[in-house]
């Protein structure tokens, strides 16, 4: 640490190193925190939850129930022990309660004031988050899996909805209505995302083993499908060229910076791609169990360096070096299978949650104090003595007194 000041002070280093390196060992030495709980409110699994990019304070999850909760996750009584509160909640006994299954909850990225829901009741729902009444109201012919507002969007305020219908709806947040659908797959959408790095460039996951990245902007098919083997026909039989993997892709997740992008699928693996080209980058991360038939919500760190991955498997979490595949470790806390994890940039915390109703939140361990500041403040304290104390002071005289 001390080295790393001592650098940057002296204009060696980039302004920015010190960061990343406090933030990769935060994430390094995560574990589950026993003095810290969230509110136990829903009474089924927990399919989805996202943190609130403004002020980083408020959790959205949605439960299989069908309940929606907000919590505040900041820490009003300062004491090492405390509960993260449910501030207000959708519950069974409101009106406006999704009837089945909640899938994919989200804030809107601007403003805490209004957040969209989707179920398995084949609606999406926008929220007043004051009232808790929903302002709009979406309605689907299948059951909704996956619904994504982009992240940076300011020329358009679009949401991109993945049902068990092949095609893509695009709905528009300021006129109310579906405006356009995307055609290009031939099974259900179980995973969509856009882009955080061009807001008119979205990434679809279908049950058809395939992941397409579309530009919104043309009226034409999508950019590319993405291809496991790179395009090399002699390793891909003629009914896996173009597929992303053997199975159901049900998972994508960006990168912070846009640049690569994350695939999950039914055929155990985890393949990182190039986003711009669609390369297949051929990092291997080994077996990654996935046993979802609906989406899995996995999330990738930010300002570290390197980078990790936060996957569910099974009951426990995998951490992954995003670039090399190795796996870093397992988190183990929860007592059934996990669905879902949201990593907190702002303090490299990692919030996931499961079947068993709970949600955990792992925190980093306090840094130990570095060998070289233990040595600077003994022998600080050992001059501060010596200042006050004369049994410490040179008594000797000289010769020429």
């Amino acid at each position: 640490m001390l080295g790393f000041l001592t650098a940057r002070q002296a204009g060696v280093d980039d302004p920015l190193r010190l960061r990343r390196a406090e933030s990769t060992r935060r994430v390094l030495s995560l574990k589950l925190n026993p003095d810290r709980d969230v509110d136990r409110i829903h009474g089924n699994g927990i399919n989805t939850i996202d943190i609130e990019a403004v002020e980083g304070r408020y959790m959205l999850s949605g439960g299989a129930d069908g309940v929606i909760v907000i919590y505040d996750l900041e820490n009003y009584s300062r004491k090492l022990q405390y509960t993260c509160k449910a501030v207000c909640t959708v519950g069974r006994s409101s009106r406006y309660v999704h009837k089945f299954s909640v899938e994919t909850v989200q804030w809107y990225p601007y403003d805490t004031g209004m957040f969209v829901s989707s179920s398995f009741d084949k609606t999406m729902k926008v929220w007043d988050t004051e009232t808790l009444k929903p302002a709009e109201v979406f309605e689907f012919e299948g059951n909704v899996y996956s619904h994504h507002l982009s992240p940076i969007a300011r020329k358009h305020s679009l949401i991109a909805v993945g049902t068990t219908d092949p095609k893509i709806q695009l709905c528009d947040l300021k006129s109310g209505s579906r405006i356009h659908v995307l055609q290009g797959h031939r099974a259900e959408i179980l995973s969509v995302r856009w882009s955080p790095r061009y807001d008119h460039i979205l990434a679809t996951a279908s049950a058809d083993s395939k992941v397409k990245v579309w530009d919104v902007r043309r009226a034409s098919g999508s950019l590319f499908t993405l291809d496991q083997h790179n395009g090399d026909k002699s390793k891909a039989s003629s009914e896996a060229v173009n597929m992303a993997h053997n199975g159901r892709v049900n998972g994508l997740c960006f990168t912070g910076d846009g640049l690569y992008l994350l695939t999950t699928g039914t055929d155990d693996r985890m393949r990182l791609w190039n986003s711009a080209t669609g390369e297949n980058t051929l990092v291997n991360y080994g077996k990654v169990c996935n046993e979802s038939r609906k989406r899995l919500q996995f999330t990738v760190s930010r300002g570290c360096s390197p980078e990790f991955v936060f996957v569910p498997c099974g009951s426990s979490v995998a951490v992954y070096a995003l670039h090399t595949g190795e796996l870093v470790t397992m988190l183990r806390g929860h007592y059934n299978n996990v669905d879902c994890c949201e990593f907190h940039p702002d303090y490299q915390e990692l919030y996931t949650g499961g079947k068993d109703c709970n949600i955990l939140a792992w925190v980093p361990a306090p840094r130990a104090p570095d060998v070289e500041e233990e040595s600077k403040s003994a022998n600080q304290a050992a001059a501060d003595l010596s200042s006050v104390n004369p049994a410490f002071q040179d008594a000797w005289s000289s010769d020429e007194d």
